[in-house]
């Protein structure tokens, strides 16, 4: 028997049989790591399995911050809105819209005969979700951060959520419906 429980301070608790007493962040987080990063689900809600086939999804764009190399894929649905002017004639992105944002450690290439970096170990994936009526609060975007232990071969989804860049983040960008990247011509 499972019951969920809503504490003073916001937390939901999740009371299993025999007393277990687990933090819906910790329910969310699964195992500290694994193989299959499609059985993972965020503290925010979103399952990883939501996003089954990013890695042949077409790329919107690319970034480099002084710790990563990103690059920006999107769901079909997206890449349809973006090809249509979405978010740039002032119209939101359809709901089921998805976005990647897959991220690398980067290092100088040894073979390049000039000055380049290039990926090295894969980091995480940050994903985002438009489902409205799910995340009403923010948007109408869901947000998850999903991490990759390289040594470990294994994934987590991270605990903290995307405390670093969710949606108080993306507000920045709320004229582009919270989206950063636009669609790179080509």
């Amino acid at each position: 028997m499972k019951h969920l429980l809503m504490t003073t301070a916001g937390t939901l608790l999740l009371i299993v049989a025999g007393g277990t007493v687990l933090s819906a962040q910790e329910k969310a987080k699964g195992p500290p790591g694994t193989h299959d990063k499609y059985s993972l689900v965020s503290p925010s809600g979103i399952a990883f399995a939501d996003f089954k086939g990013y890695e042949d999804w077409s790329v919107v764009s690319s970034a480099r911050t002084d710790e990563v190399l990103k690059v920006i894929v999107a769901n079909p649905i997206m890449i349809k809105a973006y090809k249509s002017g979405i978010p740039g004639n002032g119209k939101p992105f359809p709901e089921g819209s998805k976005i990647a944002k897959l991220q690398w450690k980067f290092k100088k290439s040894a073979e390049a005969p000039f000055v380049v970096d290039v990926p090295d170990a894969f980091s995480q994936a940050f994903v985002i979700e438009k489902d409205s009526k799910r995340f009403p609060r923010s948007g109408g975007w869901g947000y998850a951060l999903v991490d990759y232990d390289a040594a470990a071969d294994t994934y987590s989804a991270d605990p903290t959520g995307v405390a670093d860049c969710g949606h108080s983040c993306h507000v920045k960008v709320a004229a582009k419906d919270h989206i950063f990247h636009p669609y790179q011509k080509r």
